[in-house]
């Protein structure tokens, strides 16, 4: 039940960006869609929604290789960083 819940959470961010490609690629074309007036508005909400979309799923992507411990060192938290010198310098006293 997790997994399909994690899926519908990554599910919707995708939609999302989905959409808003969808809302610039009519506003390069000048097809204007129904809840908007200007094809301007549509391209900067496009914009909005393709960059949160894809924003979540990299920090989604992100948390995972974290907990796994795949990530390189300079995109670790920066706490873990602190805790891994730490337990350096004890091991090398």
């Amino acid at each position: 039940m997790q997994k399909v819940i994690a899926l519908v959470i990554l599910v919707i961010p995708v939609f999302l960006a989905g959409l808003g490609i969808k809302y610039m690629r009519d506003s390069v074309f000048g097809i204007v869609n129904d809840p908007f007036t200007l094809t301007v508005v549509q391209f900067i909400v496009g914009l909005v929604l393709t960059v949160v979309g894809v924003w979540f799923i990299g920090g989604y992507i992100l948390h995972r290789e974290q907990r796994q411990k795949r990530v390189q060192e300079r995109f670790l938290e920066r706490s873990r960083q602190l805790k891994d010198e730490e337990k350096r310098e004890r091991d090398e006293l």
